[in-house]
């Protein structure tokens, strides 16, 4: 059994947390306050809001304090959630398994390595025995949960994958910076061009026809350029909630880097 802190609590981040907790490691989900992340129903992303979130029978709940978070932790019921200052968590963690999943697709990856006795980076621009110790590839294809000890993870590349035909359209990023007012949540259905969103005086309409997959948090402050929603045109509700494929293939990646430093 490790202590193991994952850092970004979005649906990668979620489904790994929850992989390494049902499979008995004491685990600590850290991320900003009131994190835009959209795909709300297949992360622990609602605790942060609302207190508590349940994904696939693993309830996180949300640590007021650092003393909470370790109690939390150690009592195993729930994934403790926190947003205090990362370095402070750290230091009240002091995790045996650090893991970056804050899938930063644009940004460079700093150094984690000595940070935590093994360190995991998930998503481009980390590279194995660099910035991090074991590097996990999450970008579709054949390699797509793969560990890698040494090299680089994949660079992004190409579009979002296809549902029903439909690739990037399906999503809509903030078109100003400022406060994030929704009526509407995830798993509800809309029809092309509806109003589903304001930010300021910035209406953001949905581009088609569906079902929301993600749209995020009413009230949260996003920067322009942000994720804000995502429609499946299939109008699948079920298809919003639960761990993904792509972050389970993923967690399995991380479990078996974990596994194989602590043997």
């Amino acid at each position: 059994m490790a202590v193991i802190l994952v850092r970004g609590a979005g649906d990668v981040g979620s489904g790994v947390a929850h992989a390494l907790y049902t499979a008995g490691h004491i685990v600590v989900l850290h991320d900003s306050p009131a994190p835009s992340h959209t795909r709300r129903g297949m992360a622990f992303v609602n605790a942060f809001f609302e207190g508590k979130a349940e994904l696939e029978g693993v309830l996180a709940k949300r640590a007021i304090t650092l003393a909470d978070m370790t109690k939390m932790a150690d009592c195993h019921r729930a994934v403790p959630v926190v947003e205090a200052p990362f370095e402070s968590v750290m230091a009240a963690v002091r995790p045996d398994v650090l893991v970056d999943a804050r899938m930063r697709k644009h940004e460079k990856a700093e150094s984690q390595r000595g940070l935590a006795p093994l360190t995991i980076g998930l998503g481009p621009n980390f590279e194995a025995g660099k910035n991090t110790d074991a590097a996990v590839e999450t970008a579709w294809g054949k390699e797509l949960g793969a560990v890698l000890w040494s090299g680089r993870t994949r660079d992004l590349e190409g579009e979002p994958q296809e549902l029903a035909g439909h690739a990037r359209d399906r999503y809509v990023y903030a078109p100003v910076g400022g406060i994030f007012n929704t009526q509407l949540n995830v798993g509800d259905i809309v029809s092309q061009g509806r109003e589903i969103a304001r930010i300021g005086e910035h209406c953001v309409y949905a581009p088609l026809s569906g079902c929301l997959r993600g749209i995020s948090h009413d009230g949260v402050r996003v920067r322009e350029g942000t994720k804000v929603v995502e429609i499946d045109p299939r109008g699948l509700a079920k298809a919003a909630c639960g761990i993904g494929e792509r972050p389970r293939l993923i967690a399995q990646g991380v479990l078996k880097a974990v596994r194989a430093h602590l043997s």
